[in-house]
């Protein structure tokens, strides 16, 4: 199973962008769904994360308040609405699934989407 994510881009700052991604086969067991990012000499860091079956978000301090997460479970699909970009939010974004029984849960990964934002 792979992991499609869309709709990096280059911005100003100020404005905003939505991110989608979505598997390329069906899954089953999805336990949640994540967006992670690296800025180049960074570490990956967890963005948001919301689990599948509830409404559970859990969000980094920096995007608080100014990224949104949400789903589609018909679609396997989960978004990352992005308002009033920064410089600083430019980077790599990953989306991320895990899957499987809670007590064993996989990983699988998008490729990435570069999100760019100008000051």
């Amino acid at each position: 199973v792979q992991l499609q994510a869309s709709g990096g881009g280059l911005v100003q700052a100020g404005e905003s962008l939505t991110l989608s991604c979505a598997p390329s086969t069906t899954m089953f067991n999805i336990h949640d769904m994540a967006w992670h990012r690296q800025a180049p000499g960074n570490q990956r860091e967890l963005v948001a994360r919301i689990s599948r079956d509830e409404d559970n978000t859990d969000y980094a301090d920096s995007v608080r308040g100014r990224f949104t997460i949400s789903k589609d479970n018909g679609k396997n699909t989960v978004y990352l609405r992005m308002s009033s970009l920064r410089p600083g939010d430019s980077a790599v974004y990953y989306c991320n699934f895990r899957a499987g029984p809670v007590w064993y849960l996989k990983d699988y990964w998008g490729k990435g989407t570069q999100v760019t934002v100008s000051s």
